[in-house]
């Protein structure tokens, strides 16, 4: 389920989708969160306090196989 996060000043997508998804969410976090939130993009790179920004569900990362070398 989506969550709302409610922007401090100063705020930017990019470090909210940093901290709010995990690492292998990340390459796909901040153009998703954008979707999700039309006209967002147009209030610059530093949101204003109080900006509500909904922060969608992202697909789970694909496991990465483990190679085991020494045996």
């Amino acid at each position: 389920m989506a969550e709302i996060y409610i922007a401090k000043d100063g705020d930017m997508i990019d470090a909210i989708c940093w901290r709010y998804y995990s690492k292998g969410q990340q390459p796909i976090a901040v153009e998703r969160v954008y979707e999700a939130n039309r006209g967002l993009a147009q209030l610059g790179a530093k949101l204003k306090a109080g900006t509500a920004v909904v922060l969608p569900d992202l697909p789970s990362p694909e496991a990465t196989p483990i190679v085991r070398i020494w045996g």
